[in-house]
C-alpha cells in the first residue's frame, strides 16, 4: 500500500521531472495537434479522427488501447459516432490502479477571436485555440505524465490507465457515463481518478456545485394580432415570471454560502441563470405570423450547492412558480425537468488529494490551493456510477478562459501540471 507515505527518492523524482521537462516540445506539439481537429459538441464533430490521433500516442507510451462506442445512446449516429479511446496499463496483482481521464469534444467557437481558433498557434508562450484550456492540454498533461514515468524508467506496483472521451460538453453519457455504465471504469478495479480540467498548476479541485436544468412553458391562447385583447401573450407571462425570479429568488439565493471552496468566490452561492428564452406561436418555427404567443419556453439553469437538499431546491421553483400562477387565474405554467446533477467531493482526507498536494509543493513551490468547481464536469460520473469516490480534478489553463474567445493555456503551466500528476501518480501506484 502506498496511501500513506510519499516516495522517499528524490533521484527518482528529478529524473520524472526532467523527463517532463525534456518532452515539453512533445508535449505542445500533441496539444496543438488535438487543437486543429475541431471536435465541435453540438454536434459531435470528428471524434473518430481524434480518438484515434489520441490513441496512437497512449500506443506509444506501452498503454493497450481500445475504442468503446456509445452503442444505444441517441448520440451515436452513423454521422455523429461517440468514439471513446481507452489505454489500460498492466499492473501488479492487486496494486492499485489510477484513471486519467479528459474530455476532447469542445464547445463551438463562436465570436470574437483574434487567432484561428483551430490552428493551435503558440505565440509568447502561450498555446491558442478552441480546448487550449478545456481541455485538451490536460489530455496532453495527462498522457506525458505517463510517458515521462516511462521514460524515467519508473516500474509501477500499480497501473496507470488514461481514457479520452466523448460529450462532456452536453453531459458526458455518451463519453465517461456510458464507460462507467459497461463496467470499463469501475471501483472494482480502479481507487482513484483524476480530471485534469482546466484548474490551474496551484489548484487541486475537490467537486462542484448541483446543477438543476429545467424547461418552464407558458401557456397562452393565439389570436390575431391587430386584435390582441382576444387573446392572452404567453411572452408576456413569461416575463411576469422571470421578474418574479429576479426579484424573489435571486435575493434569497443571494444569503445562502457553501462551506465548500468553490472559485469564483460569488461562486460560492447558489444561482439562477435564465439560458434562453423562445415564444411565439406554437408550430410557427422561424417565420412567425403576426398573431398573439401561445407559446413560450423559458430554460434555467439552477447551480445549487451540498448545503441546499435537491428535494427543497426542485421545490422552491415549483412554489414560485405556483405563485406568479395564483396571482391570475388565467395564468399557466408547466415545468419539464432536464437534468439534475448532485454536487460531489473528493471524501476528507483522501489519499488522492495528499498526493497532488504534495506534488504541488514539490513543483510549485507553495501549498496547493484546494478549491471546488462553479460547474460541473465527469467527476458525476466516476462518483456516482462507478463508485470511485477518490476523485478530483487537475490540470493545466485558466478556468476563467473556458468557453472564450481566443482561449489559451500558458506553456509553464502545461509542463508544471504534468510534472505534478507525474509525482502524484508515483506516490498514488508506487514504485514497484
Amino acid at each position: 500500500m502506498h496511501d500513506a507515505d510519499p516516495p522517499t527518492d528524490p533521484r527518482r523524482e528529478d529524473r520524472i521531472l526532467a523527463e517532463v521537462d525534456a518532452a515539453r516540445d512533445e508535449i505542445v506539439a500533441f496539444t496543438a495537434e488535438m487543437i486543429r481537429i475541431p471536435t465541435v459538441n453540438p454536434p459531435g464533430e470528428v471524434y473518430r479522427e481524434c480518438a484515434e490521433l489520441i490513441a496512437r500516442r497512449l500506443e506509444t507510451t506501452g498503454l493497450a488501447v481500445e475504442y468503446v462506442e456509445a452503442e444505444g445512446r441517441p448520440e451515436h449516429t452513423a454521422e455523429h459516432p461517440r468514439v471513446n479511446v481507452v489505454g489500460r496499463g498492466a499492473a501488479l496483482p492487486g496494486g492499485p490502479r489510477l484513471h486519467l481521464n479528459g474530455h476532447f469534444d469542445v464547445v463551438p467557437p463562436g465570436e470574437g477571436w483574434t487567432v484561428d481558433p483551430f490552428a493551435g498557434a503558440v505565440r509568447d508562450g502561450r498555446i491558442y485555440g478552441r480546448g487550449a484550456s478545456d481541455m485538451k492540454s490536460g489530455i496532453a498533461a495527462a498522457v506525458f505524465a505517463v510517458e515521462a514515468l516511462r521514460r524515467a524508467g519508473v516500474e509501477l506496483a500499480g497501473a496507470l490507465d488514461i481514457s479520452a472521451t466523448v460529450d462532456e460538453e452536453s453531459g458526458g453519457f455518451a463519453g465517461v457515463a456510458h464507460l462507467c455504465k459497461a463496467g470499463i471504469i469501475s471501483s472494482d478495479d480502479t481507487r482513484y481518478a483524476i480530471i485534469p480540467e482546466p484548474f490551474g498548476p496551484a489548484r487541486v479541485c475537490l467537486g462542484h456545485r448541483g446543477v438543476y436544468w429545467f424547461d418552464v412553458i407558458a401557456h397562452g391562447h393565439a389570436a390575431h394580432g391587430s386584435m390582441s385583447h382576444l387573446g392572452r401573450s404567453a411572452i408576456d407571462d413569461m416575463g411576469t415570471l422571470l421578474e418574479a425570479f429576479r426579484t424573489r429568488l435571486a435575493p434569497e439565493l443571494a444569503t445562502r454560502l457553501s462551506a465548500l471552496p468553490v472559485v469564483p468566490e460569488p461562486s460560492r452561492r447558489p444561482s439562477l441563470n435564465v439560458n434562453t428564452v423562445t415564444g411565439g406561436q406554437a408550430g410557427g418555427g422561424a417565420t412567425q405570423s403576426p398573431c398573439v404567443a401561445d407559446r413560450c419556453v423559458a430554460t434555467l439553469d439552477r447551480r445549487f450547492i451540498p448545503e441546499e437538499s435537491f428535494d427543497e431546491v426542485r421545490a422552491e421553483i415549483a412554489r414560485l412558480v405556483a405563485s406568479v400562477e395564483d396571482d391570475d387565474p388565467e395564468r399557466r405554467f408547466t415545468i419539464e425537468e432536464r437534468m439534475v446533477v448532485h454536487p460531489t467531493s473528493a471524501p476528507p482526507g483522501s489519499p488522492l488529494v495528499a498526493a497532488l498536494s504534495r506534488g504541488v509543493e514539490t513543483v510549485v513551490g507553495h501549498p496547493a490551493e484546494l478549491v471546488a468547481s462553479p460547474g460541473t464536469y465527469d467527476q458525476k460520473h466516476f462518483a456516482r456510477i462507478a463508485g470511485i469516490e477518490h476523485c478530483v480534478a487537475y490540470g493545466p489553463g485558466p478556468l476563467e478562459e473556458a468557453h472564450q474567445p481566443d482561449e489559451s493555456c500558458a506553456v509553464e503551466d502545461l509542463v508544471a501540471c504534468t510534472q505534478v500528476l507525474a509525482l502524484a501518480a508515483l506516490e498514488l501506484v508506487g514504485p514497484a
